[in-house]
């Protein structure tokens, strides 16, 4: 069975949008056309590639194998062209996802510098939580995501710094009173704000929640940790902040009071993620911009390279 590199886009594309119909109309094909493509490499690999249903398609467990290959086989193709035209590293635009909490902060020095070395390398930047970052990455829409490594198993990952993580109190709550660290024991019996769950801080709040018996608010999950800060300004509860957003943004608004949180599992790190496989002056010079802006920015960097649990 040979696949050819167009049928291979259409599997992709099927897989990226969920439905035949939207994939036809992005390859600007017809949508007869394009099943019949991927019918006929059902056939030849004997086995069904999607269970298609009223709410879209989703890939079977074949059908996500030949996925991951084709997103490869697409990504080498695409280095290949790039490497005999204009000779820019990802083909000439950098697909980056970021954590919203780190984007604004971390990537304006680092897409500076890429910028100066590439002049002509477009690079486009996507906030999304974990959630969106791991299926993006896995799908193709990412070339790089900046992340938690923990949330990315099978991948190459690059440790940038870890962030401490502070609490954010109301200026008339008794946290307020002292400017010292914050103990488990402060915490007793005390509501927590957090984001949704598709966040990886949100599951380390449910777990620092757990450790020092606190609760976690049930009538509001914030999308932004703006939302979360301002609800902790209002007094609805403990907003926790990344060390990063703390300092850089909760700072400057003044409108909570701001502790360290010094507890067990009080902290996270970050790292530049990519496929494993995925090599070359691309990453490399990815890395190094951002490794310059974790300098910049006086966090506690890495550099320490690691593949991601398996």
């Amino acid at each position: 069975m040979r696949p050819t590199l167009r049928q291979l886009e259409y599997i992709v594309a099927v897989a990226r949008l969920g439905r035949f119909g939207l994939a036809a109309e992005a390859l600007a094909v017809s949508q007869p056309s394009l099943s019949a493509q991927i019918a006929e490499v059902e056939a030849d690999l004997g086995t069904r590639l999607f269970q298609r249903g009223r709410s879209g398609v989703q890939p079977t467990a074949a059908g996500a194998e030949v996925i991951r290959r084709a997103q490869k086989i697409l990504r080498e193709v695409e280095d290949l062209r790039a490497s005999v035209t204009h000779g820019l590293p990802f083909g000439g635009r950098l697909r980056l996802g970021v954590l919203p909490s780190i984007g604004p902060y971390l990537l304006p020095g680092a897409i500076a510098s890429i910028h100066r070395q590439h002049p002509d390398l477009r690079v486009a930047v996507r906030e999304e939580n974990t959630q969106g970052l791991e299926q993006g990455l896995r799908a193709g829409r990412f070339d790089m995501i900046v992340s938690t490594p923990e949330d990315h198993p099978n991948t190459r990952q690059l440790h940038l710094f870890g962030e401490k993580l502070w609490i954010a109190v109301a200026r008339d709550d008794p946290l307020a009173a002292s400017d010292g660290p914050v103990g488990v024991g402060d915490l007793r019996d005390r509501m927590f704000l957090t984001l949704d769950r598709g966040h990886r801080l949100s599951r380390i709040v449910h777990a620092l929640a757990s450790g020092c018996g606190g609760i976690v608010s049930d009538d509001y999950e914030g999308t932004s940790l703006d939302s979360v800060r301002l609800m902790a300004a209002s007094g609805a509860g403990i907003a926790i902040l990344p060390e990063l957003y703390a300092r850089e943004q909760a700072a400057i608004r003044r409108d909570v009071a701001l502790r360290l949180l010094r507890a067990e599992g009080a902290s996270r790190d970050i790292a530049l993620i990519h496929p494993i496989g995925e090599d070359g002056a691309g990453p490399d010079l990815v890395q190094a911009a951002l490794r310059e802006a974790v300098a910049a920015l006086g966090l506690l960097g890495g550099g320490t390279e690691v593949r991601g649990p398996i």
